[in-house]
């Protein structure tokens, strides 16, 4: 088959688009409003796009809260998502008001970060302290803006739980970081297979 996107012309009940660019990784991420409230959403467009200097990005429908948080305060926290914390990451995708925390609705208990203001989840084995880069307007091929937020944010601190490194190496598998694919589906990585680079 062969469809465009702009005309959703592909005849099926959902876009596959987002099942064809799979597993994404999460962007599990925790803001303050102004008024203190602790903020937590999952963003399914999301990725590490720099290394040095360290930066990640995630894009949102609109100005939803966490934008809105963020653009206000200039900082954020990414918080790694697993496996076995699958149902609270897909509860904290529920609309709620602007004065209600995600981290009181899936029952998560907070913990300090050292550099940025927002709260981390507790139970996550990585976080990373994140200061507002930019904040950038996506528009289409035609210029117009498509109601979509790119955020990008440098990394300022990183959290690690030690139980994870083994040999002086991060264990993906034993993390089982947790992913989006299409529709209502999730995917985590828990096999990994090494290949050195060709030289």
């Amino acid at each position: 088959m062969f469809y465009e996107p702009s005309r959703r012309n592909h005849g099926l009940p959902h876009d596959p688009l987002k099942a064809i660019v799979a597993p994404r990784p999460i962007g599990w991420i925790s803001t303050l409003s102004p008024h203190g409230t602790a903020n937590l959403a999952p963003y399914s467009f999301f990725n590490l796009v720099s290394e040095n200097p360290s930066i990640l990005a995630f894009s949102s429908d609109g100005w939803k809260h966490s934008v809105s948080n963020i653009r206000d305060s200039g900082e954020f926290v990414w918080n790694l998502p697993t496996h076995d914390l699958i149902e609270q990451v897909n509860l904290t995708s529920r609309p709620i008001g602007p004065e209600d925390s995600e981290f009181d609705l899936a029952e998560l208990d907070t913990a300090p970060s050292r550099l940025v203001k927002p709260p981390r989840v507790a139970a996550s084995p990585a976080a990373l302290e994140c200061v507002l880069i930019e904040i950038i307007e996506i528009k289409d091929r035609h210029g117009a803006w498509s109601g979509r937020l790119l955020t990008l944010g440098e990394i300022v601190g990183v959290h690690l739980d030690e139980r994870f490194i083994e040999d002086g190496l991060v264990r993906t598998e034993r993390l089982q970081p947790l992913a989006r694919a299409g529709y209502f589906d999730y995917a985590w990585v828990d096999q990994v297979r090494s290949i050195p680079r060709p030289k």
